[in-house]
């Protein structure tokens, strides 16, 4: 049995980095992971290739070689979907889908042969004994959650890791939060299900036979939903695996009340954590309360990041407007909470509903849902009938976005940020390979940003500044500074 593993193709957006994944030589952000954990879970004497096609084409050769094609996506991706199951129709190979997307909205997609859906290490089983048995059914899903130590060390072969700037693990899967807009409960419940440290530690080993020695992202939703088995069991085996470990530095998402907790941030910070993404959504308490973000409320948001930041810790924000309580006020105060905090990659969206939520429900029953959401956070569109008029809503959104990565704005929040960043006192040695890379990054970013860019002036000012204030921040400076770039090609070609 031969199966070809099919990832669609993402459109160019905010958190697809394609405009600054050129200057260091990359064609995709991170492979997917979920792929090539399935891969692990089919038996081991099939034929298995992945065709990831942010990286390479979907050819006839790879059709013709297929018995079926495995195809995962999230909804962000939907359209490449609908290409790759006409393909797979048009040569004769039937098509096993699973995923968020089709988890979600299975109904949409008529041309998929079998459903695989929720979490396959409880649909996967008996998918594989009908398909043997010769009677595979149209669908498979349950309401039930995986047990994660069952979960195999994904098959990092199928990889050309080269093409990828980060690779991609899971320690845990749920969140003990129940925000309204967000699907994550509603995918993977409110108990965080976590890995052993031994498990997660194999993974790395792989990884790192692998040939790999750049950064690592845990997908986790939230990291930090089980703080005591992360501080007792993976973060003391993490700071003892990196020991002897050129390279490696990992990043991932978690709540703000991360600031709560020096010792697990710094615990963090030895483990080679350097960044973390934050739902922080709105310093406006109204609308926090109105969706259930409870966590956020009652607390000096920019004094959290700032702990954070001082920790060593790179705060990255998710950010929401069009709320029920905001008003023509709102657009401000959010930009300046984003200013004066030094979150340098601060995603901005309109509020969105995801199918399966509670505000998809809420709203659903109120009559104030307009099309299907297009997945993407940054395009400017929702899926909602605001309180607000929509107009109103989208010119104020699109000031927000203008102003905030407008050049002279986005470099002094770069400088706001390393003035409270604290660079962790522990040395990450970087093998000779990536050295080479970075400094070919930085000569394009002397081209591309300090030479013909708009942002010319904004550029050689930060660089000067870091290099004789902040000089051990200077590679992380040129980076940001080449986010920003992508960030305002992303903007100015989706025309906010």
């Amino acid at each position: 049995m031969n199966i070809l593993f099919v990832y669609p193709e993402f459109p160019d957006t905010f958190w697809s980095f394609k405009h600054a994944l050129r200057f260091i030589g990359k064609k995709s952000s991170s492979p997917p992971l979920g792929l090539v954990t399935i891969a692990a879970m089919l038996p081991p004497e099939w034929g298995k290739r992945l065709v990831d096609m942010n990286v390479s084409r979907l050819k006839e050769d790879d059709l013709l070689w297929a018995d079926y094609a495995f195809v995962s996506a999230m909804t962000v991706q939907r359209k490449s979907v609908y290409q790759v199951i006409n393909h797979c129709h048009a040569a004769g190979v039937k098509v096993v889908a699973g995923g968020p997307l089709f988890t979600i909205e299975y109904d949409q997609f008529e041309g998929v042969d079998h459903f695989v859906l929720n979490e396959a290490e409880l649909t996967l089983p008996p998918f594989l004994q009908d398909l043997e048995a010769g009677h595979p059914a149209p669908i498979y899903s349950t309401t039930e959650y995986a047990d994660l130590s069952q979960t195999p060390v994904p098959l990092w072969n199928l990889l050309q890791m080269k093409d990828y700037a980060t690779m991609n693990i899971q320690y845990s899967r749920g969140c003990p939060y129940n925000c309204e807009f967000c699907n994550v409960t509603a995918l993977l419940g409110h108990k965080p299900r976590l890995k052993s440290a031994s498990q997660i530690i194999a993974e790395l080993d792989g990884l790192y036979q692998s040939g790999w020695r750049q950064s690592v992202f845990f997908v986790d939703d939230n990291l930090i939903g089980n703080k005591r088995m992360l501080k007792n069991e993976l973060l003391p085996a993490l700071i003892d695996w990196r020991r002897d470990k050129v390279g490696f530095q990992f990043s991932t998402e978690a709540t703000i009340n991360l600031a709560d907790d020096e010792t697990l941030m710094q615990m963090m910070v030895d483990a080679g954590f350097s960044s973390v993404f934050i739902g922080i959504e709105t310093p406006e308490e109204d609308s926090l309360a109105e969706v259930g973000k409870k966590q956020n409320l009652k607390r000096d948001l920019i004094a959290d990041v700032k702990k954070i930041q001082r920790a060593g810790i790179q705060v990255q924000g998710g950010f929401i407007v069009g709320f029920d309580h905001d008003t023509s006020s709102t657009f401000h105060i959010v930009s300046d909470f984003i200013q004066k905090s030094g979150i340098v990659t601060a995603m901005v969206g309109l509020l969105q509903a995801p199918p399966g939520t509670q505000l998809y429900q809420r709203l659903q029953k109120a009559g104030r849902l307009l099309e299907r959401m297009s997945g993407d956070n940054v395009d400017g569109t929702t899926n909602i009938v605001p309180i607000m008029n929509l107009e109103a809503l989208k010119e104020g959104y699109r000031n927000v976005l203008q102003y905030l990565y407008s050049p002279e704005v986005y470099y002094q929040r770069i400088k706001t940020f390393l003035r409270e960043y604290k660079p962790p006192k522990i040395r990450v040695r970087i093998p000779f390979r990536d050295i080479m890379a970075y400094a070919l990054a930085f000569l394009r970013s002397v081209f591309q940003l300090g030479i013909v860019g708009k942002e010319r002036k904004q550029y050689w000012k930060l660089f000067f500044w870091t290099l004789f204030s902040r000089p051990k921040t200077l590679p992380l400076a040129i980076t940001l500074m080449v986010y920003g770039y992508h960030f305002r090609r992303i903007i100015e070609m989706k025309g906010i």
